[in-house]
């Protein structure tokens, strides 16, 4: 195994933001492949009230082994999930065949706070203030206020990296 590089995406799955990041994910997905092992971390912001409980049924997603469809599917309906709450939640693992039941029960129980609450403190500590932030190779990188440009800055430090390893 080549050894990947780590890529920090600090989201929030009701921020309209970090759904328009998501093209630059997807390009970087594309392009690096398992050479870059992009790990979503949970940052919900309070101003959103749904996020907390978004951030759970991601991982919930992530354990029923379908992380990123969710995220991605979720992030398409920011609106709605911001106007319905979290029968958007249960909804759309239903629409991608996970188990609907599960993830009621998960957001009952609260079997995944304690990852969402590491991650965001973890985010708080390293500077994190808003989401989209990428964090590569130590160097954070704020998309909250434009996304312009780290694609590619994020790219020149994989090449770099990547080539360090050839």
């Amino acid at each position: 195994m080549t050894n990947s590089v780590i890529l920090d995406v600090w989201c929030e799955l009701q921020c309209p933001d970090c759904h328009s990041a998501l093209d630059d994910v997807r390009a970087l997905r594309a392009r690096y492949g398992d050479r870059l092992d992009i790990r979503l971390r949970h940052f919900p912001l309070e101003k959103h009230k749904h996020a907390f409980a978004a951030a759970q049924a991601a991982e919930e997603a992530a354990e029923q082994g379908q992380g990123w469809p969710y995220v991605e599917a979720v992030l398409a309906r920011t609106a709605e999930l911001a106007k319905s709450g979290e029968s958007v939640l249960v909804e759309v693992a239903r629409e991608l065949g996970l188990d609907a039941e599960e993830f009621d029960t998960a957001l009952i129980d609260g079997r995944h706070i304690l990852i969402v609450d590491a991650d965001q403190a973890e985010g708080k500590a390293i500077g994190v203030t808003g989401t989209p932030t990428y964090v590569i190779d130590g160097e954070r990188l704020d998309g909250g206020k434009s996304q312009e440009g780290l694609r590619e800055r994020i790219e020149e430090i994989v090449d770099r990296l990547l080539g360090a390893d050839a």
